[in-house]
């Protein structure tokens, strides 16, 4: 029988709601896959990654090839962070005193598409990616193949980077643009 969800089930109702909830197996099935997801992605993975003096990551950012990931000293992965070097050649190498908010996913490989036969069989692009220095990655920001992000730099939230960025920039949008300088002398150019 399926329950109306504007009915008001009183107390017994909510009582016997936890109850049943307490003890579905797939409740517990659940954390059996999230302890296996963060097994292979974190756990097993943080083993292979080159990581400096005083950086932190956060327990539940990803890594993939993490053999060719090389992170810096006094860098912070925020919360479910995505870091993943390419299958055979990409590599992501981070500078020191980097920051990388919530969500920010940076990858070393990206598939091709011929719009001839399905995109997972074909050969991916791998390109290696590094961000310098003192660079802060917002909230969700994106960072594509082949990208080498300056020292300095601030990379706005959401920011779609595919293309390089000049040290001591700020740049925001998709995809990503330089908006300004962190040294405000300068002028932004166009």
């Amino acid at each position: 029988m399926i329950r109306d969800p504007t009915i008001n089930v009183g107390r017994t109702g909510r009582f016997l709601n936890l109850i049943f909830s307490l003890i579905d197996p797939r409740s517990y099935l659940h954390v059996a896959r999230l302890l296996h997801y963060y097994g292979y992605s974190h756990v097993q993975e943080r083993r292979n990654l080159q990581i400096g003096h005083g950086s932190r990551l956060a327990p539940n950012s990803s890594f993939r090839n993490a053999a060719r990931i090389a992170i810096g000293n006094h860098c912070h992965i925020g919360d479910h962070c995505y870091l993943w070097a390419g299958e055979s050649s990409g590599t992501i190498t981070i500078g020191n005193f980097v920051s990388l908010g919530p969500g920010v996913f940076v990858t070393a490989s990206n598939y091709q598409y011929n719009g001839v036969t399905n995109f997972r069989e074909q050969p991916r692009t791998e390109r290696n990616i590094c961000i310098g220095n003192d660079v802060w990655l917002g909230a969700r920001a994106i960072v594509t193949a082949g990208v080498t992000i300056g020292d300095g730099c601030i990379i706005g939230a959401g920011a779609v980077v595919t293309k390089n960025i000049e040290a001591g920039c700020v740049a925001a949008g998709v995809p990503a643009r330089v908006i300004g300088y962190r040294d405000q002398r300068k002028t932004k150019r166009t």
